[in-house]
């Protein structure tokens, strides 16, 4: 995932497309209340740029990829509880819970690492392929799977054995997945707008389908019992697709540079973190009507989230920048000392 400076502003005419749903969408200059407020700011300094957030629901911790090393907070104060290093260039962390394991994408060394979870001491590496980005873990399969943007590809890899089973060619460059948990992974090609389906049985690509008229879908978030996936997408909307239909059925509007989405089983919320400092919040009505509730300000560069699916909690991260002209997407790179956590809480 990588910051975007501006974006393809063409958003909700989209709407009009033979075939989708219609999406519930608030009347331009209508009050809208997202639900949820930032109640916390935790400083945390440090220098670099950052990636995807992972919270470990099990030990109650946030796993934040940062630069060259992966910090592990404990949400409740900001304070730093580990520090995993030598990651150079790090993305994304998978946690196997019931193996005691993480793997961590590093496409600095082109490696995914691992760690043990109690200790976060490290394990051993495993050679990927080119830029190795998001990384998700498959419960049923046993298998983590890096998906490789300059190599075009998805290594997957054995976590109990940390050995390559199969390298799985895509149609173009991936940028965040998911899992079903049961064997199916689904995969965002930003360059070329699809949405990748992975059999873990076959080792293969299943389906794949256009997210049109979505454009450089980044960040991706999975309603599993309702098979709804939906897409972050650089032309300020997202995409939600029927999973097992395998075609998009609606879009709403969302902010300009998204990175991630995530979603919400008990609330029925799906949000969009976006790089103009917002994070957009959209609820599902119901599996075929989506509405978008508001826009929380957060603060700009606020990208990247986690989600405590317990508290309903929004975790984001983000830093200060040089002041920009004609911008809403702050520039690159932030200022040493000003990285800080973000707490978006549900009212």
């Amino acid at each position: 995932m990588r910051l975007r400076l501006s974006g393809r502003a063409r958003a909700c005419a989209a709407l009009a497309c033979v075939g989708l749903m219609m999406a519930s969408v608030p009347a331009p200059g209508s009050a809208q209340d997202p639900g949820y407020a930032i109640t916390k700011r935790y400083q945390l300094g440090g220098e670099g740029d950052w990636d995807y957030l992972t919270f470990d629901t099990l030990a109650h911790r946030l796993f934040i990829a940062r630069e060259s090393h992966v910090l592990v907070v404990n949400p409740d104060d900001g304070a730093v509880i580990g520090d995993i290093p030598n990651t150079p260039h790090v993305h994304g962390v998978a946690l196997a819970y019931e193996l005691g394991r993480g793997f961590i994408t590093a496409a600095g060394d082109t490696a995914v690492h691992i760690v043990d979870l109690k200790t976060l001491q490290p394990l051993g590496t495993v050679k990927v392929g080119l830029r190795d980005d998001a990384i998700v873990y498959d419960p049923a399969t046993k298998y983590v799977v890096s998906m490789n943007g300059k190599a075009h590809s998805a290594s997957v890899i054995d976590a109990r054995t940390s050995k390559v089973v199969a390298t799985i060619p895509l149609p173009g460059s991936p940028e965040f997945a998911v899992t079903d948990n049961h064997g199916t992974v689904y995969v965002n090609t930003e360059d070329t707008s699809l949405l990748v389906e992975l059999d873990l049985e076959t080792l293969k690509v299943a389906r794949q389908w256009s997210v049109a008229p979505c454009e450089g879908p980044s960040g991706l978030a999975f309603d599993r019992a309702h098979h709804r996936l939906f897409s972050g997408c650089h032309n300020q909307m997202m995409a939600i697709s029927d999973a097992q239909a395998g075609k998009v059925i609606a879009t709403v509007p969302i902010g300009r540079g998204v990175d991630a989405n995530r979603y919400d089983p008990g609330t029925g919320l799906a949000f969009s973190s976006n790089g103009d400092g917002t994070l957009t919040v959209v609820h599902e009505d119901s599996p075929s009507k989506f509405t978008v509730v508001g826009n929380l300000a957060t603060q700009p560069g606020a990208r990247t989230m986690a989600l405590d699916p317990t508290t309903h909690t929004v975790y984001l991260v983000t830093a200060q920048f040089a002041p920009t002209v004609g911008h809403q997407v702050p520039k690159w790179p932030p200022a040493p000392g000003t990285f800080v956590l973000l707490v978006a809480e549900k009212r």
